[in-house]
């Protein structure tokens, strides 16, 4: 039985319909989906929890909180890590947080 993650990364212009793949291991069915700012990443782990996703990876791009969003949009009982070396230097050495937070 695999069990099903996510990776997901902040990039301009990235549009999860089409920077998105999956890396199949015997162990781990790793779903990486590049996506432009948090709502489309919250949008994203929505989708990515319907098809099973049972854990989810955020690029360091996540300010703390673009990572309360997607902790809320994955719901109790996902567990959400982060990588992290914010400012990330494909968002202009910004904090996602500086550039898509509300």
């Amino acid at each position: 039985m695999s069990i099903q993650a996510a990776f997901i990364f902040l990039a301009p212009e990235a549009d999860a319909r089409t920077h998105a793949a999956l890396i199949e291991t015997p162990i781990v069915h790793l779903h990486v989906v590049g996506v432009a700012n948090y709502a489309a990443a919250v949008a994203a782990v929505t989708d990515l929890v319907a098809k099973g996703v049972v854990a989810i990876e955020l690029c360091a791009g996540f300010g703390n909180q673009g990572v309360a969003e997607i902790c809320r949009a994955a719901g109790d009982g996902i567990p959400v890590g982060v990588v992290r070396f914010d400012p990330h230097p494909a968002l202009g050495f910004k904090s996602g947080d500086a550039i898509f937070a509300a």
